[in-house]
């Protein structure tokens, strides 16, 4: 068992609405354009999306970073970067008006620049019965979490229910052992390098299938564990020899040159205290399943 100081933290509420999706006004395009150079026109992140879900392919829609499930933001930007800061992936979620009143769910994941949302799962009976607007409470906990065994690794965004949910173990050589679906290398970390580590993603480059397939992340799924090797998300997202991440996948694939599969990091640590195992079933919906 390890020692955690959880019976410190603080429970608070935050609250979105559901978002809908944004485009920039006119006269600007509406289109973007691919690594090819090619135009094109594909559903972006925000909403309520009804066939992408925790747990599906997070690769191949046609649509540019997609997010699955419901994608929650505060109208005032302030109370929004506290939700974005505040909410931890595991974390319940409740809707507090609308038709579907009373649903709970789970925070899944944020987007970072240019979307700045918080990420939601719910049922599929539940999401049918929401709309754009629709106010969704978080209960945010786990901000300021720490292993007391571990001072050196920094939590980010990850609930009391997800460390337990990882069941995290101690190798023979004193590192924090985390399942994952796969390890990436720094090369491949794109998009999100430099912004915020707190309230964003971290985007996978995909434009080295090969390489993808070689760190066993060529079929990525909504909520899958993955590690990156050399990274430093302590306080921002940066290149660091030697210091590991390990993050959830929450925003699927992109067109893009330097975007992909968004990660939610969750844990970061400088000197690679984190010994990450791959792990049959290093996902979310299998992880979480029981809480």
């Amino acid at each position: 068992m390890l020692n955690t100081n959880i019976s410190s933290l603080v429970k608070v509420s935050v609250l979105g609405e559901i978002s809908n999706p944004a485009m920039p006004g006119l006269p600007a395009s509406p289109y973007f354009v691919a690594a090819d150079g090619e135009p094109m026109l594909v559903p972006m992140f925000g909403g309520l999306v009804y066939n992408v879900r925790l747990g599906d392919r997070a690769t191949g829609w046609a649509a540019e970073l997609i997010q699955p499930g419901v994608s929650i933001k505060h109208p005032k930007a302030d109370a929004n970067t506290a939700l974005g800061v505040y909410a931890c992936l595991g974390n319940k979620a409740r809707v507090m008006n609308g038709r579907a009143a009373g649903a709970t769910g789970m925070v899944i994941g944020k987007s970072g620049r240019f979307a700045e949302h918080v990420i939601c799962d719910f049922t599929a009976d539940d999401i049918e019965k929401m709309a754009p607007g629709d106010k969704v409470q978080v209960q945010a906990y786990g901000i300021g979490m720490t292993l007391t065994d571990f001072p050196a690794i920094n939590f980010k965004s990850c609930s009391p229910e997800l460390l337990e949910a990882l069941n995290p173990d101690v190798s023979s050589d004193g590192k924090l052992v985390i399942p994952v679906k796969g390890i990436a290398p720094s090369v491949l970390a794109g998009a999100g390098a430099g912004l915020s580590n707190e309230s964003g993603a971290l985007n996978l480059q995909t434009s080295d299938p090969a390489l993808l397939a070689e760190a066993g992340l060529e079929d990525l799924r909504f909520g899958d564990i993955v590690a990156v090797t050399d990274w430093d998300s302590r306080f921002g997202h940066g290149y660091l020899r030697g210091s590991i991440i390990i993050g959830v996948v929450c925003q699927g694939g992109s067109f893009r040159s330097g975007y992909g599969p968004g990660l939610a990091v969750i844990m970061s640590s400088k000197e690679g205290e984190i010994l990450p195992v791959k792990t049959e079933g290093a996902n979310l919906t299998k992880l979480m399943a029981a809480k």
